[in-house]
């Protein structure tokens, strides 16, 4: 079995963010999300793994290299534009050849993994294993309907969902898949849908295997999500203080400090992460912030938030939350004082707070 992760989108509902780094590399818990995707198929013993890349592919080339690091082999697959899954499903022939594959989403996360997924598509003999999520706003998803168990349909971002049950980022496949993905046609929106090629299976009476999940899974293309996502994988984290604390500094709960990082006259509440050779002064990070590399954090109170590296954030004078910065961000306080910020900023950027 293979696996096929597909990395090539814009994201655009994370931008500015996006303008200069790929979604897939946006970091939960110091972490990028491509990483988790790399490590769950891994685990399921799935070692030949191909990378769907588009114009962010230097990028993804550059933070995952050959694979060594996880012991997986890489093989990356240029996609020319965002022609949709079933496209990025149908260049990968060459590389997927007639094996069995999973295909994942690599902004998707699944907290408990996919080794017992993966075994019971292997079980069930289908042709298609769909994984499926119960969710509140389902018309932002493909939809699948159930009856007795069986689907019988499935429709990309309807407007009027006939179930709240959301596909998966997720799925398994066999040969067959090739068939459906060279004869469906492009929707209205110019690209060839998962969705649609699925309901070429159905159609044509090939088994498709639907399993609802019972675990947290999130997509993480939104800003919301992506600090839910960053909540939920701190959650996970284990004490370990590598770094330099002072004695006046707190450290409370599950909290990492990474080693060449500084903490002085300050108070970290896990869960948090703090990265390498970055300074936390006479400031405050609450539970579930992630604060990634080469930060300076002074006289400042950051909670729930994703800090990216080499930011520096100084004396803002009122609590920081619900905050995704990008990379080499400067935010600091002038003259007045609101009582809160929620920011989302792109990577190079420069804030003055008033």
């Amino acid at each position: 079995m293979k696996g096929l992760i597909l990395s090539g989108g814009t994201g655009t509902r994370l931008r500015p963010i996006t303008y200069t780094s790929a979604k897939q590399l946006v970091p939960v818990a110091n972490k990028p999300i491509l990483f988790y995707a790399i490590e769950a198929i891994r685990d399921a013993n799935i070692t030949d793994i191909g990378i769907i890349i588009g114009d962010t592919g230097e990028e993804v080339k550059l933070a995952v290299g050959d694979g060594s690091k996880w012991g997986v082999n890489i093989t990356y697959i240029p996609q020319e534009a965002p022609l949709g899954l079933a496209h990025a499903v149908k260049i990968a022939h060459d590389f997927i050849k007639d094996d069995d594959f999973v295909m994942y989403l690599g902004d998707n996360l699944i907290k408990d993994g996919i080794n017992g997924l993966v075994e019971e598509f292997k079980q069930t003999n289908c042709n298609c294993q769909i994984l499926l999520s119960h969710v509140k706003e389902p018309q932002h998803f493909g939809v699948a309907e159930l009856s007795d168990g069986k689907v019988v349909c499935l429709v990309e971002k309807p407007k009027e969902p006939k179930s709240d049950l959301a596909l998966v980022g997720v799925y398994m496949f066999d040969k067959s898949i090739f068939e459906a993905v060279n004869v469906i046609k492009p929707s209205r929106r110019n690209e060839l849908e998962i969705t649609d090629a699925i309901q070429y299976l159905i159609d044509k009476r090939y088994v498709v295997h639907p399993h609802i999940i019972d675990g947290w899974w999130k997509d993480t293309g939104r800003l919301e999500d992506l600090l839910e996502a960053n909540r939920i994988m701190l959650k996970l984290i284990e004490r370990r203080i590598d770094g330099d604390v002072d004695d006046i500094s707190q450290v409370l709960g599950k909290v990492v400090v990474e080693e060449g990082a500084v903490i002085k006259e300050s108070t970290i509440r896990g869960p948090a992460i703090i990265g390498h050779s970055t300074k936390i002064i006479n400031s405050y990070i609450g539970p579930f912030t992630s604060v990634h590399d080469s930060v300076l954090i002074k006289s400042s109170e950051i909670e729930h938030s994703i800090i990216l590296a080499d930011c520096v954030i100084n004396d803002i004078g009122s609590r920081m939350e619900d905050t995704l910065l990008g990379r080499n961000v400067k935010v600091y306080r002038s003259n007045t004082k609101p009582k809160a910020y929620r920011l989302m900023v792109g990577d190079n950027s420069e804030i003055e707070v008033i």
